[in-house]
């Protein structure tokens, strides 16, 4: 850890970073303004200064990983179409006070989750179709639900972290680190995307049991229940 007097770090950077790291570890509840000045080496009233109410500051910090994420993934879109958003978190220096942010933040749940997790589907989207002009997705008939469903399964593995590290051996959490120690998630999961799951005519009779794409009648909602 660095020296309080050697960290060249503004006072509202220590702010943010102190809140990352006990919201992560003791969640949003569990964390006073106290705690966080104490963590930041400042005081209660530079925290206000600086982010107002401590509901504020978690916004900012929804804000700071929102933007981590999309500058990321942004900067990997070279190399390959990545859906998952803690991939993209994985990849950089303080990774695991990051996504252990984002876990704790998912668990909790609340407004605010639910502006993070709009954020982030809203930045798949984008990623989506870039990926389909450049000839590397498929086209889908319902664009905007596939997005949510990806995002949400990578997030649902984010929160069931730890049965990822006990059924798998990968640890999500881990600092840094490259894809080779994520294989044991990544290969079956990139399986899936580029070999599917089922066989060709396996489902061919879906529309007729689901209905046309983005139908969502009551009476497919009756039929999908029986």
């Amino acid at each position: 850890m660095v020296p309080r007097n050697a960290d060249h770090r503004s006072g509202a950077e220590r702010i943010l970073d102190a809140a990352m790291l006990l919201f992560g570890e003791r969640g949003f509840r569990g964390t006073t303004l106290k705690d966080i000045a104490t963590e930041a080496g400042v005081s209660q009233a530079l925290i206000v200064h600086h982010y107002g109410t401590k509901d504020q500051l978690r916004a900012t910090c929804d804000e700071h990983v929102a933007d981590l994420i999309r500058t990321r993934k942004e900067e990997a879109m070279g190399d390959a179409p990545q859906i998952d958003p803690f991939i993209a978190l994985r990849q950089l220096s303080n990774s695991r006070v990051l996504l252990r942010y984002l876990t704790r933040t998912l668990t909790e749940g609340g407004d605010h989750t639910t502006q993070l997790i709009d954020d982030m589907i809203a930045d798949a989207e984008k990623y989506m179709t870039q990926g389909e002009k450049a000839g590397l997705i498929k086209p889908s008939a319902v664009p905007r639900d596939r997005v949510v469903v990806l995002v949400l399964w990578s997030l649902g593995a984010l929160v069931l972290h730890e049965h990822a590290q006990r059924l798998l051996g990968v640890d999500f959490l881990a600092e840094g680190g490259s894809s080779a120690d994520l294989q044991r998630y990544l290969y079956p999961a990139l399986e899936l995307y580029t070999q599917g799951l089922v066989v060709d005519g396996a489902l061919d009779d879906l529309s007729a049991f689901l209905g046309p794409a983005g139908d969502t009648s009551d009476s497919q909602h009756d039929l999908r229940k029986e």
